[in-house]
C-alpha cells in the first residue's frame, strides 16, 4: 500500500518538494496532499517586490499550477488552513471541518512578517490588522498595492533597513515613486556590515534618489489619508515622515504554531535532526523557513554552533530535494534502508547580494573587526590557530569600499560596495575557502581602469552563478549552447534565476557572451 504524505504549506519550498515527489506519485508509490492557506498555488515570494514595481509578472513568479498537479495525481487544497494536528490518530484537522490521515507529515509553513508594536497597528501574529496603505510585501495582494503606488508616483515609506527593504525602496524610486527608508542605527544593514561600508552604502542610496532616515525610532502610524488610510509614520522625537504607502520590512519569524500546538519541540524554528525529522516524532518533518536543524546529540559540534533557520530560499530548496529522495526511499524500501541514507549536508555560510541597478553590494561572514581591534583580531587564535587579519580600502567620494577579514590567508568575512569585479572574485574565494593572494591590492585592481571587458564576474566556469539553486556558469553555458537564448529559457532548463533573481544579469551576460563568440 502506498504511503500518504501530507504537506502543510504551499510556498516555494513546498513547491520544490512536490515537484521532486511527482515521479513517486505518478508511479503510485506515494499519495500526496498539499494544503495551502492562500488561494493561489505556490509563487516565488522573493520576487514580490519586483512584481510590485512592475518588473515582472504574476505568470513569471508562479511556481506551480494546481490543475496540472491534480492531473498528475497530487491532491491540492487551496485557501484552506490546518487548524490542528492530531498526532495520536495521525490526522490533520482542516478549516473546512474535515480530517485527513497521514503516514508522513511535512511542515513547510514558512515564516510570517514581523509587525512592529506601533500605535495604530495590531501586531497579533495570529491575526494582524493593518490599516489601508500599510503592507508587509509578502503576497500578491501586497504587490498589487505597491504597483498602484508606484504607477501613481506616490510617496512610499519603507520601515526597515534590511536587504528587502532597501531593494524595495530602490526599485520603487527607479520606477518613479518617492521612496524613504526609515531604520534604527546610523546606517542600514547594521547587523551585517561595518561602519565604513554602511556609510558608503548610505551615500550611494541617497545618490540613487532614496531618502534615508537613520537613527529613527518609530512610535506609531497616522491614518488621516483618504478613507482612513496611512498618511505618516510617527517618530519618537515628535517628527513624522509623510507618505501614501507604508511598507513594513522588519524581518520575519518562523511559523511554528502548529508544531508547538501538537507538542513538538521548537526553538527559533521547528527542531529537526539531520534527516529533517522532528524530535521524538519520526513520522513528521520540517523544511524551509520553519525548520531549525539542531539534532538532539549533545556531542554534535555542527549543531552546537548552529543558528536558526536561514530565511533564504536556496537552503530550503536543498532541504526539499533531499527530503523528497529520503521519502521516496522510505516508501520503496522501508525505514532501515532510509536510515542508511546520508544526512543532509550542512549549509555553507550564506552570501548576501543587494539586487539593485547602479549599486553593487556583496557581504558574507564576519566583517565587524577593524584592523586595529586587537581583541577581535585575537579572538579564536588559540592552540596554534592564526589570528585574524583585516585588509581595508575605502574611497567614499566615489562610493567604493572593500574589507577582507582573513585567518591564515583564508576569507572569514567580506564586504564590498561599488566594486563589482572585486566582489565577484571575493565571493568565489569565500565559497571555496580559498587562500587570498598575499598582495590583497591585486584584487582591488580588478575594478581598475585597465579592466575594459565590462565583465563583473569571475571567468571561472565552475563558479556558482545562481546561489539559490546552486547552478554553475558551466551548467548555464551548456544550456545556452543547447539553444536557450533567454533568461527564462535558461531558468527552465537549469533552475538558475528562479530564486531571488539576483543572478539574472549574470545569466544575461553569459548568454550574450556565447552569441558574441558565435558571431565572431
Amino acid at each position: 500500500m502506498s504511503e500518504r504524505i501530507v504537506v502543510v504549506g504551499f510556498g516555494p519550498v513546498a513547491a520544490r518538494l512536490v515537484e521532486e515527489l511527482a515521479p513517486a506519485v505518478r508511479s503510485g508509490l506515494v499519495q500526496l496532499l498539499v494544503v495551502g492557506q492562500e488561494t493561489e498555488a505556490a509563487y516565488n515570494r522573493v520576487m514580490v517586490a519586483e512584481l510590485g514595481v512592475g518588473r515582472t509578472t504574476a505568470e513569471a513568479v508562479a511556481m506551480a499550477d494546481a490543475a496540472e498537479l491534480e492531473a498528475a495525481g497530487v491532491e491540492v487544497r487551496l485557501g484552506t488552513k490546518v487548524r490542528r494536528i492530531d498526532r495520536a490518530r495521525q490526522q490533520v484537522v482542516l478549516s473546512d471541518g474535515t480530517r485527513e490521515h497521514y503516514d508522513r507529515l511535512v511542515f513547510a509553513t514558512g515564516s510570517r512578517p514581523v509587525i512592529p508594536n506601533l500605535t495604530g497597528l495590531n501586531p497579533d501574529p495570529s491575526g494582524p490588522v493593518l490599516p489601508a496603505g500599510v503592507i508587509t510585501l509578502r503576497d500578491l495582494q501586497d504587490a498589487a498595492v505597491l504597483r498602484s503606488a508606484v504607477a501613481g508616483r506616490k510617496r512610499v515609506v519603507v520601515l526597515g533597513g534590511g536587504v528587502l527593504g532597501l531593494e524595495t525602496a530602490l526599485a520603487a524610486s527607479e520606477e518613479g515613486a518617492r521612496a524613504t527608508v526609515v531604520h534604527n542605527g546610523p546606517f542600514p544593514l547594521g547587523r551585517s556590515i561595518d561602519r565604513g561600508s554602511g556609510s558608503v552604502l548610505t551615500n550611494s542610496l541617497r545618490a540613487s534618489g532614496v531618502r534615508m532616515a537613520g537613527n529613527a525610532r518609530s512610535t506609531g502610524v497616522e491614518t488621516s489619508g483618504p478613507g482612513g488610510s496611512f498618511s505618516a509614520l510617527l517618530l519618537d522625537d515628535g517628527s513624522a515622515i509623510d507618505g501614501d504607502l507604508l511598507v513594513l520590512s522588519c524581518g520575519v519569524r518562523p511559523r511554528i504554531e502548529l508544531a508547538e500546538g501538537c507538542g513538538l519541540p521548537v526553538g527559533t524554528g521547528i527542531l529537526v535532526d539531520h534527516h529533517l525529522r522532528t524530535h521524538h516524532e519520526p513520522h513528521m518533518f520540517a523544511i524551509g523557513d520553519c525548520a531549525e536543524v539542531r539534532c538532539a546529540d549533545a556531542s554534535c559540534v555542527e549543531c552546537r554552533t548552529a543558528s536558526g533557520p536561514s530565511g533564504l530560499v536556496g537552503p530550503g530548496w536543498r532541504q526539499a530535494e533531499w527530503l523528497a529522495e529520503y521519502l521516496t526511499v522510505l516508501a520503496r524500501e522501508g525505514q532501515e534502508t532510509a536510515d542508511s541514507v546520508a544526512g543532509l549536508a550542512a549549509e555553507k555560510p550564506g552570501v548576501i547580494v543587494l539586487k539593485a541597478r547602479g549599486i553593487n553590494l556583496a557581504l558574507a561572514g564576519d566583517n565587524q573587526a577593524d584592523p586595529w581591534d586587537e581583541e577581535l583580531l585575537e579572538a579564536g587564535a588559540a592552540a596554534g590557530r592564526p589570528r585574524r587579519q583585516v585588509s581595508q580600502w575605502a574611497d567614499p567620494e566615489h562610493g567604493r569600499y572593500v574589507k577582507m577579514t582573513t585567518r591564515g590567508g583564508v576569507l572569514e568575512g567580506l564586504v564590498a560596495v561599488g566594486m563589482p569585479r572585486t566582489a565577484a572574485e571575493l565571493v568565489v574565494l569565500f565559497e571555496r575557502s580559498s587562500e587570498l593572494p598575499a598582495d590583497r591590492s591585486l584584487l582591488l585592481r580588478l575594478d581598475g581602469p585597465d579592466q575594459l571587458d565590462g565583465s563583473a564576474e569571475s571567468n571561472d566556469p565552475q563558479r556558482t552563478v545562481c546561489r539559490c539553486a546552486g547552478v554553475s556558469a558551466a551548467a548555464i553555458g551548456e544550456s545556452v549552447a543547447d539553444g536557450c537564448s533567454t533568461v527564462a529559457g535558461v531558468s527552465k532548463a537549469t533552475r538558475a534565476g528562479t530564486g531571488c533573481g539576483g543572478c539574472h544579469e549574470d545569466i544575461k551576460g553569459l548568454i550574450e557572451k556565447h552569441f558574441q563568440a558565435a558571431a565572431a
